[in-house]
């Protein structure tokens, strides 16, 4: 192959796809205009001197790593102010650069959003300007050693002393040292503080308190914090997450965030107009791991499904050339449906924040009518997109066989970004018994006749009992009914069994641990509901070209065909479908990974990641993997020199040792 030449089997398959691959990208991003702008500043990052003497950050030591990837990030901004980008440009130009920013991701999706979302007008003035000009970096200081999701057991104390006016925050115990919080170890010098608040002898709960960590002049610890890196993880060792314990540390009493509840200088506590204004931060940062879930599992399938052209193994029939890999329907059963999850976490991600921002300017008049429902639907996605994303990322490293396994491939730098995911910001198990309580709570009312709200609706007006019919597998209704039906049944059947544990004697509490089991599998299923109902609806409603139409209504229905097939003890277990069904439905799933087989390419091509993005040899636009696996692979430290320097000390006197014996 000649140099700068594109692999012929990826051009053939871009030359046979049924659709205009940029018409797709557009669609995804949001029209051609924001794609061009997109591309603008992606070159930008691409081709600024500043980036171009980095070190590939696999052969770095995690303090190398911390450092490169700090001085990276500095530079980022600095080239992002001087050339005057717009700030809604800031997360392409950055994610252009970055795979990771040390200590300040989590300043910029959850400190500063904390302090909007959380503080006065009065507080904003003080703070928000220097935290968004980056004059202070802030981390979010919530989990504990000892509490992570279970945010009411946090164990760190805020005690209002009203004859200064100042809160004292305090770390009673070692559990209640924060830890894990990204950007706390060596980078931030504030924090936004989750604490237990106590005035005038009782205490009111967690709230967030706004306290500075370290010195603006030499960033030593302030006086009465102690601060530190929690070591090395299972993956982002460029991301200095870090633990803080404080020791009677007085704070003035204007660093409470007071937009929803307030002390007054006496200690008077004024609660806020309803508990569950706290929710709107929670929605926003879950939301934004739907979103995430969605793009990293498009970069595994966009590896894994480029490199599946390339690679060609083994003979299909005797004699003939050996077939590319994506031909063997195997290798379709594992990719497809990650893919089809992809684009269906995508599109869940983008209504999520769609109906998050619909409801900020609602919450801001004091309506809060919909933010219950949100904050159940966040929780449950959060947990069901970043499990399957999860699972779906190894499904890809796997397939690519051993060079999967390399930090070549990309892949397990995306597995254990994704697998962080599920613990991150709520534990993904706890997660999903939050939607669970809502939803029974929400069948509760059902029962009694009342009103639903949009996406839990579907509880009052589904048929309870089953229908012994044969069903046409292959419409997009039928799917979304079935997985309907699906959600309503497993939501009945857990909230009655409930019940039924209530009335034989069971404590509330007691009775929802003896159901939790069936309680999760019922919260999984209205997610997976959710998802279906949206993709459908935006495959349908969406103005594209019929041929772009057309292939996301095959990845549609795959995605739910694949859903029923692992799934089928659940739409059988009460005769909704029958067995005959489920066999059309096995049917229909292979006839649909033929017809994404000639599409694929193009599909993981219209996501539109650049390689520089992408940081993948396998997964290279051009498809030129081997030539540059080996380049890679001379890079690595070990071979700088022919011999290395512990073959002297070591190796070469205990073979010598070893010869002199004979």
């Amino acid at each position: 192959m000649a140099a700068g030449e594109m692999n012929a089997d990826l051009r053939k398959e871009r030359e046979g796809a049924s659709f205009i691959t940029h018409q797709l990208t557009n669609f995804i991003y949001g029209g051609e205009e924001k794609v061009r702008r997109r591309h603008y500043i992606e070159s930008l990052a691409f081709n600024d001197p500043a980036y171009s003497h980095d070190e590939d950050p696999n052969f770095l030591s995690r303090d190398e790593l911390y450092s490169s990837g700090l001085k990276r990030c500095v530079t980022m901004i600095r080239r992002f102010k001087e050339l005057g980008l717009a700030k809604e440009d800031f997360e392409t130009y950055g994610q252009a650069l970055l795979a990771a920013a040390p200590g300040f991701a989590f300043h910029w999706i959850a400190f500063t959003p904390t302090i909007l979302q959380q503080a006065t007008d009065e507080q904003k003035e003080k703070w928000l300007k220097p935290a968004q000009e980056l004059s202070i970096v802030g981390a979010y200081a919530q989990t504990e050693m000892g509490h992570g999701t279970f945010i009411r057991g946090l164990e760190t104390t805020a005690t209002y002393d009203p004859a200064t006016q100042e809160f004292v925050i305090n770390s009673p115990t070692l559990t209640s040292t924060k830890w894990w919080p990204g950007g706390l170890g060596k980078t931030a010098n504030h924090a936004t503080v989750m604490a237990q608040l106590y005035t005038q002898g009782k205490c009111y709960g967690p709230h967030n308190f706004l306290v500075q960590l370290r010195s603006l002049e030499d960033h030593q610890p302030c006086p009465g914090v102690t601060l530190g890196d929690i070591g090395p993880k299972f993956g982002g060792n460029v991301n200095d997450n870090g633990f803080a314990s404080f020791d009677h540390v007085r704070i003035p009493r204007e660093n409470m965030l007071m937009k929803f509840a307030r002390v007054e200088p006496d200690g008077s506590y004024i609660q806020p107009a309803s508990s569950k204004l706290a929710y709107s931060n929670m929605v926003y940062l879950r939301g934004g791991f739907v979103v995430q879930s969605g793009n990293v599992l498009a970069m595994a399938t966009t590896i894994a499904i480029r490199y599946s052209c390339v690679r060609r193994q083994s003979e299909m029939k005797p004699g003939e050339p050996e077939p590319q890999i994506l031909d063997y329907q195997t290798q379709q059963y594992k990719l497809f449906p990650q893919l089809a999850a992809a684009y269906a976490f995508w599109f869940a991600g983008q209504s999520l924040t769609q109906q998050y921002l619909s409801i900020t300017g609602s919450i801001e008049k004091g309506d809060i009518s919909r933010l219950a429902e949100l904050h159940a639907l966040s929780a449950g996605l959060k947990s069901y997109t970043t499990a399957v994303t999860s699972s779906g990322i190894d499904t890809c490293r796997m397939a690519c066989g051993g060079h999967g396994y390399s930090h070549a491939s990309g892949l397990p730098g995306l597995f254990v970004g994704g697998t962080a995911l599920c613990t991150a910001e709520g534990e993904n198990t706890v997660m999903m018994l939050q939607t669970a309580r809502y939803l029974v709570k929400c069948f509760v009312q059902s029962q009694a006749g009342k009103t639903l709200p949009g996406t839990v609706a579907y509880l009052s007006a589904v048929q309870p009992s089953p229908v012994a019919s044969t069903k046409d597998m292959s419409t997009l209704d039928t799917l979304v009914a079935a997985f309907q039906h699906r959600a309503a049944r497993m939501v009945g059947h857990a909230a009655k069994q409930m019940q039924r544990e209530m009335q034989n004697g069971k404590a509330r509490e007691d009775a929802w641990n003896s159901c939790s089991v069936l309680l999760i599998k019922a919260a999984e299923a209205h997610c997976h509901f959710f998802v279906v109902r949206n993709f459908v609806d935006t495959v349908r409603t969406s103005d594209v070209d019929e041929s772009v139409r057309a292939v996301l209504t095959s990845l549609c229905q795959l995605y739910a065909l694949h859903g029923i097939t692992e799934h089928a003890g659940d739409f059988l277990q009460d005769g909704y479908v029958t067995g005959r069904d489920i066999d059309a439905v096995n049917s229909r799933l292979c006839t649909m990974l033929s017809r994404v087989r000639p599409d694929a390419v193009a599909l993981v091509d219209a996501f539109d990641f650049r390689d520089n993005v992408l940081r993948s040899v396998l997964g290279r636009y051009d498809g030129r993997v081997y030539e540059h696996l080996y380049e890679w692979a001379k890079k690595s430290p070990l071979n700088k020199s022919e011999v290395h320097e512990s073959y002297y000390k070591y190796l070469q006197p205990f073979l010598k040792s070893n010869r002199a014996k004979l």
